[in-house]
């Protein structure tokens, strides 16, 4: 698998596609990031809106867009099945529209609040873009193209605490709208997914998908081959097929002329019959519940108190601009690197970083035994250790582990962890700081990384480079792994 040779202009269609496609992760970063720098404007008395806003009103501007979120997710893995993977995505993109132009012409302070929790219905459109760029890239670089999801965030959390800091609200707001506008656009220059096209029995139009995302003649033997290993994927027996004594993936099955797409079955029929599907759920809802749990999410909550303490010359916006570029860079790193050095080890090394980093932040907090700025430091580090794999490698693997007939399911289930990890990290930070102490808390950060670091290094299949068929065989049994490690070598 790590053969696998890539044409350059098939890298450039498949990059640009993966990057588009990601895009609505940074409009996501903009609705996240824009009550930042907005907050002080709306409780003053020069206030742009009607009135200004109360500490309650204050306090829903920055917490719907989660409820927003969380409420949508359930509906992706209807919506990729139902409208395709292209098409939901732009549907997804439009609450931000609807989003920044209520925005950009009220001055009512619950429309603003209704507005921006609207926006947290398009945040939920991360699942959809995790299985649209999934499907359409190659197997050697589907790590890096799917890590764009979680960098697209942090490069829109960037460019609006850049505007924010210089622009109007106003023009702030328009450009947010153009963007979310630019959006759109950019989708409709984009094939649909080739496995979705195979689902509804479109079997020529998938066959030219594939050509353009993969840059060859859409009757080219290479397109036949990745169609009847779409087939196979779709097949209900495919756990019987990749156990069984033949070769599971390569010539016999391609040349067998009974593949069979089950159809009108539901994903939670497909995913209770799939042994290895459902082992492929638990390990991502682990990996992705482990590594909400490390603290990073207090830390981007709880950041600018922590800063004025340890840097109080340093301006609010340009920590937040700091933290952001420490974010980025780390992820952009982690995209070129995950497809080298796999899942495992990227998530074991980067989670003891991270203890490491939140024990040292513990003792900081605890004990006061450096200077203040030495909790700047940390926290920087601790931040750029843990996006370079931690943060990242949860969506990676929900863009690949799971069969197509249960992906949408897959990955709708695993943003709502996500969102329901959040709120509950967030809801029992504070009691547990009245508890034991702020120090003490991140000791707690500290073992829940050592955790994801012994569940990733002893638990947690490699999936570097291996087609999804031959990734289901990670997640079977072990005796019945280890009798067909032959064949996917």
């Amino acid at each position: 698998m790590g053969s696998e040779r890539i044409k350059t202009s098939a890298l450039l269609v498949q990059s640009f596609s993966a990057f588009a496609i990601a895009y609505i992760t940074s409009l996501t970063g903009f609705i996240y990031a824009w009550p930042s720098y907005t907050v002080e404007m709306f409780q003053s008395n020069e206030t742009v809106l009607s009135a200004p806003m109360s500490s309650m009103e204050i306090s829903l501007l920055g917490s719907l867009t989660n409820v927003g979120g969380l409420l949508a997710t359930p509906f992706c893995g209807y919506a990729v099945n139902r409208f395709g993977r292209k098409y939901s995505a732009m549907l997804y993109g439009l609450p931000y529209v609807i989003s920044w132009s209520l925005i950009s012409i009220t001055r009512w302070p619950p429309l603003v609040i209704a507005a921006v929790c609207l926006g947290g219905f398009g945040a939920a459109g991360q699942a959809v873009s995790s299985v649209y760029i999934g499907e359409i890239c190659q197997d050697s670089i589907r790590g890096g193209l799917a890590s764009t999801t979680v960098s697209g965030y942090f490069a829109g959390l960037l460019f609006s605490y850049i505007i924010g800091g210089q622009l109007t609200y106003y023009q702030v707001t328009y450009v947010h709208l153009a963007m979310s506008i630019l959006y759109l656009i950019m989708l409709m220059f984009l094939k649909e997914s080739p496995v979705y096209l195979i689902q509804i029995g479109k079997e020529k139009e998938a066959a030219e998908s594939l050509a353009f995302y993969r840059r060859v003649p859409a009757k080219s033997k290479e397109v036949e081959v990745e169609i009847r290993k779409i087939k196979m994927q779709m097949d209900p027996r495919i756990d019987q097929i990749l156990q069984g004594e033949n070769d599971p993936a390569m010539e016999e099955l391609m040349d067998t002329k009974e593949i069979k797409i089950q159809e009108n079955e539901s994903q939670w029929k497909f995913l209770m019959k799939s042994e290895s599907s459902k082992r492929a759920l638990l390990c991502v809802l682990i990996v992705m519940s482990l590594t909400i749990l490390m603290g990073s999410i207090v830390l981007q909550v709880y950041a600018e108190p922590l800063f004025k303490e340890a840097v109080p010359s340093m301006q609010p916006n340009l920590s937040s601009i700091l933290l952001a570029v420490t974010y980025i860079s780390a992820s952009v790193i982690c995209a070129f690197v995950v497809d080298k050095f796999g899942r495992k080890s990227l998530m074991t090394i980067t989670s003891i970083g991270s203890a490491v980093c939140n024990l040292l932040l513990g003792f900081q907090l605890h004990l006061h035994w450096g200077p203040h700025w030495c909790t700047a430091v940390i926290i920087y580090t601790y931040s750029f250790i843990y996006n370079l794999g931690a943060a990242i490698v949860p969506f990676v693997l929900t863009a690949e582990v799971f069969l197509p007939e249960v992906r949408g399911l897959g990955n709708s289930l695993s943003m709502a962890c996500m969102w329901i990890m959040n709120f509950v990290t967030l809801i029992v930070f504070n009691p547990l700081v009245e508890l034991l102490g702020l120090g003490p808390v991140f000791y707690g950060f500290s073992g829940i990384c050592l955790i994801g670091a012994a569940y990733s290094h002893f638990c947690l299949p490699e999936t570097k480079g291996l087609s999804v068929d031959a990734i289901q065989l990670l997640f079977l049994k072990k005796n019945q792994v280890k009798d067909n490690k032959s064949s996917i070598k």
